[in-house]
């Protein structure tokens, strides 16, 4: 598939500012400790008119569990599943939750039911990674797409998004609080967000420079503060305050390049090596036409059928720009647009330069 976006959108992600902005501690970083965690569960969702698993034997075997919880033994062969659905439900709890405090959760469909629209998940326990329970979920789905049409060989049908993945916005109440702690021995630690060893020494010096001597760079993930004395006691006002200290984060040189979509993102830091590019393209169009021939007049011929094939090649004359100094990633953007190459062309482009050496910097494919 041949995606194509304005060359004049590309070149403007492509063409960044030079400078960096500060930003502040509490946005570059996350303090040790007080981390997420995921959680996950297995539970039914109800109500779904119709359009819910095909009598899977999970989806069965948890109806006939649920049902038996409320005193009812049926037979899971007498069951009907079309308005249930089996799903995964998952979940992020974030630190210092506590018990009654309620996460959102996304729900999605683990059979073949075709739309979880309507439908409303039963109790389901969320387990974290140890296996114990620390949330449970229920209620309502919302969901981004929808399903329309009858569907099959006879008829037509109309689907938007995805209709079996679903939310339930604050649908899981906390039952268990995660432990968490920050500060040890009067000592806490920063850990970048994109490690970098730039980064981590210019928020050790921003520290330092507000209170003298208590922050060090470890490594380019991680940097160690001390509390001072005057906050002794106070680990909360010391880590708000420390929060809203600014320091300019580093940029790593890299060109992203998402071929599905036909994007394009370059840093600013990016630099490019004297070089020379030309780009030309060749294209073949074949086409098939079909005409009749008659017969005279009187004769004893038959009407026929006549193929004829045309081909045609077309050759656009390459433009050929030599990149000189200052070798930036706007000098770059601004010879592709004397070229007039299209997105997928400037892919090609970088992954050369890449391969010659020509670009330094880190070229991600997605």
């Amino acid at each position: 598939m041949n995606r194509r976006l304005p060359l004049l959108a590309v070149l403007l992600l492509l063409a960044l500012p030079a400078a960096a902005r500060a930003s502040r501690v509490k946005d570059i970083t996350i303090v040790e400790g007080g981390r997420d965690n995921q959680l996950v569960g297995y539970g039914l969702v109800v109500g779904l008119a119709g359009d819910g698993d095909s009598n899977s034997t999970a989806t069965l075997n948890s109806v006939t569990n649920i049902l038996r919880r409320y005193g009812l033994t049926l037979n899971p062969s007498d069951i009907k599943v079309k308005n249930a659905a089996a799903v995964m439900v998952t979940a992020d709890i974030s630190a210092f939750l506590k018990s009654g405090s309620r996460i959102d959760v996304t729900v999605a469909s683990l059979g073949d039911a075709k739309t979880l629209q309507g439908g409303v998940l039963l109790q389901t326990p969320l387990l974290g990674a140890d296996g114990r329970t620390y949330a449970v979920a229920q209620g309502p789905l919302a969901i981004g797409g929808f399903i329309g049409g009858t569907g099959g060989s006879g008829g037509s049908q109309v689907v938007k998004n995805h209709p079996t993945v679903g939310a339930i916005s604050n649908g899981a109440i906390i039952e268990r609080e995660i432990p968490a702690t920050f500060v040890h021995d009067n000592t806490l630690r920063l850990l970048l967000r994109d490690p970098d060893y730039n980064t981590a020494a210019r928020m050790a010096e921003a520290i330092n420079t507000r209170w003298p001597a208590i922050a060090l760079a470890n490594d380019s993930a991680t940097v160690t503060v001390t509390l001072p004395a005057e906050y002794h006691g106070r680990n909360v006002a010391f880590i708000a305050d420390l929060g809203d200290i600014e320091s300019t984060p580093d940029t790593l040189a890299r060109i992203v390049i998402n071929e599905r979509t036909g994007t394009i993102v370059a840093t600013a830091t990016v630099r490019i090596s004297q070089v020379a590019i030309a780009m030309g393209s060749l294209t073949i169009t074949i086409t098939n036409q079909q005409g009749v021939s008659q017969p005279n007049a009187f004769s004893s011929g038959t009407t026929q059928l006549v193929n004829s094939t045309q081909t045609t090649v077309n050759e656009t004359k390459g433009g050929f720009v030599v990149l000189k100094e200052p070798p930036t990633i706007e000098r770059l953007a601004a010879a592709l647009n004397a070229l007039g190459v299209s997105t997928r062309e400037m892919m090609a482009i970088f992954e050369t330069m890449k391969r010659s050496g020509a670009l330094q910097a880190e070229l991600i494919v997605n």
